[in-house]
C-alpha cells in the first residue's frame, strides 16, 4: 500500500508543477502578445528621433 501511496503523490506533484509552468508559459505569451499590440498602436518609438545622444563624459585626448 505504500508504493500505492507514494506513486499518488508523485504523480499529484507532478500535475501540479505541469499546471505551475503552463500557467508560467501563458503569463509570458499574454505580456509578449500586449507589447506587440502596444507597439502596433504606438505611433513612433521615441529611440528613433533625430536629436543625437551626447556621451556623459568626453573621451581622454
Amino acid at each position: 500500500m505504500f508504493e500505492y501511496q507514494l506513486h499518488a503523490f508523485r504523480h499529484a506533484d507532478l500535475v501540479r508543477r505541469a499546471e505551475r509552468e503552463r500557467l508560467a508559459r501563458e503569463a509570458v505569451r499574454a505580456r509578449r502578445a500586449a507589447r506587440r499590440d502596444a507597439a502596433r498602436r504606438a505611433p513612433e518609438a521615441e529611440s528613433h528621433t533625430r536629436r543625437f545622444r551626447r556621451h556623459r563624459s568626453p573621451r581622454a585626448a
